[in-house]
């Protein structure tokens, strides 16, 4: 009777996995067509992104397996969804599955919890197969990594949106934003933007020493640079209701485009050193948009 209970477990790991690959293929195929990101993130490239230093031991907890994203070393052997690639042994992956069959089960998984979001340091086979045969979590000791402030992921945390949100960790390191107005919320939603208000800022900075015939501190610019440049573009789009149009974009979103339409009207005006307000700016940007 054991042995035919044993019989009976290894057949259905090798269903298991069969299954799991034919998922695998479909799920590539999906995304592809759909271009909806399938790729594990790599925790070593989101701790150094944000700047991960600080941590503390969580003990042994039971953790939701779907909000498991990525992994220390293995990031490449699954996909988002921990279906097994071609990489990924078949023998250790049914055995895996065997043994969660069996009476003793497996042993608890490693994981590094970053926001809502969670990594796998050891286990990254025994969380494709729980997984696989529909458990709802996992047993694991878990680390976490303290975020700044400023920042919260999840699991629906993208390799687009870690991009994002680690530069805006190093905007506010530049300019310190945070400090200098701890109201402010300047955030965008298309990698690589920050850098374009960096570069207004810098802008801005060259005119304010220019007309006061004197050198401003980088963090005096900052400040003028949101008070008199971003709040009133800003304004602008509140009282225009411009997100309407884009529910998906931030008013940053849109001061970064109207600045970019203000430089356009500049030069269609002849490149004269007058340059328009955030009100016509907008005005213009809405007729042309209509």
């Amino acid at each position: 009777m054991v042995e035919q209970d044993s019989l009976h477990v290894r057949s259905q790991a090798r269903r298991d996995y069969s299954r799991a690959r034919m998922l695998t293929f479909w799920d590539s195929l999906v995304a592809a067509v759909t271009n909806r990101e399938t790729e594990l993130l790599n925790f070593e490239e989101v701790k150094a992104k944000l700047r991960l230093h600080n941590q503390r031991s969580l003990g042994l907890k039971n953790v939701p397996l779907d909000k498991i994203v990525g992994s220390v070393g293995r990031y490449q052997d699954f996909t988002r969804k921990f279906l097994p690639k071609s990489s990924v042994n078949k023998e250790r992956w049914e055995n895996i599955d065997a043994l969660a069959r069996g009476m003793r089960g497996f042993p608890p998984v490693e994981l590094y919890k970053v926001g809502d979001a969670y990594f796998v340091s050891d286990g990254n086979h025994r969380v494709s197969v729980a997984r696989q045969i529909g458990m709802p979590t996992i047993e694991a000791y878990v680390t976490e990594l303290l975020l700044p402030a400023d920042i919260d992921i999840d699991e629906s945390l993208t390799q687009e949106e870690l991009i994002i949100k680690a530069g805006y960790l190093e905007f506010l390191r530049q300019t310190r934003l945070d400090k200098i107005r701890p109201d402010s919320e300047v955030i965008l939603t298309e990698p690589g933007m920050y850098s374009a208000i960096l570069e207004h800022i810098d802008v801005h900075k060259y005119f304010m020493d220019l007309e006061a015939g004197r050198e401003h501190t980088y963090q005096e610019a900052v400040a003028s640079w949101y008070d008199n440049v971003y709040l009133p573009m800003v304004e602008v789009i509140r009282e225009y209701d411009l997100l309407k149009d884009f529910d998906d974009r931030t008013e940053t979103d849109l001061y970064v485009w109207l600045i970019r339409h203000q430089g356009a009207l500049t030069k269609e005006y002849g490149g004269e050193v007058v340059v328009p307000s955030a009100r016509d700016t907008a005005e213009d940007f809405l007729e042309k948009l209509s």
